[in-house]
């Protein structure tokens, strides 16, 4: 059920909103718990992750699919990186889809699906820049972790869906950090994954607390 975040620790910082078609990035260190929040309903955020100590280690679509032996993870699923070490342990999810399958949009993307030519970044570069302090580019720029995007399989034939997705307005997943990360995260800009109405993402970190 949607409802508001109820912080798990003392240490909590202020929510942080992510305007339409833009990303951020921020730094988690181990046991700080990172809350996306669809403060509206039905907007994706594209989440991707590095570790802090080796950049060249990134979070993975393709290992976590494996391990969790499952294409939607939600509430005790582990998403490793590119060595299989664990780098976030998913605590709570209202919504329930995700999805890890799709690169995100970009602008050889919205010309080859939507036939436009403005060049518009995409969640590809927004990603690339909001992580450009780090020496991140856009030709490593991985799969992301599609929170709150709706995509189904057809099973007989394989085709994919992107569909609306099914985040309410105030729907929230939790993170838990396994290990020190630089994390980038946008309002998705793809039409199709957010049912063409372009909205804001919130976040907030609830850092660990240590007796």
């Amino acid at each position: 059920m949607a409802g508001t975040p109820t912080p798990q620790s003392d240490n909590v910082t202020h929510a942080h909103r992510i305007p339409p078609c833009s990303g951020c990035s921020v730094e988690l260190d181990t046991g700080d718990v990172l809350v996306i929040i669809d403060p509206k309903g039905q907007q994706v955020c594209d989440l991707t992750a590095f570790a802090r100590d080796d950049l060249a280690e990134y979070l993975s679509s393709g290992r976590s699919i494996d391990y969790a032996a499952k294409l939607w993870l939600s509430t005790g699923d582990t998403l490793y990186s590119s060595r299989s070490r664990p780098m976030f342990t998913i605590i709570e999810d209202t919504c329930g889809r995700h999805d890890f399958t799709l690169t995100p949009c970009s602008k050889k993307m919205f010309e080859i699906i939507y036939g436009e030519t403005e060049g518009r970044p995409g969640c590809e570069g927004n990603l690339a820049f909001a992580l450009a302090p780090y020496g991140i580019g856009i030709d490593r720029i991985p799969i992301a972790f599609n929170v709150f995007m709706n995509v189904t399989f057809d099973a007989d034939s394989g085709a994919v869906a992107v569909l609306p997705p099914l985040s309410r307005a105030g729907d929230f997943i939790r993170l838990r950090a396994q290990m020190p990360l630089v994390v980038g995260m946008t309002a998705c800009s793809a039409g199709q994954s957010n049912n063409f109405n372009y909205k804001p993402i919130d976040f907030l970190v609830e850092a660990r607390k240590f007796d």
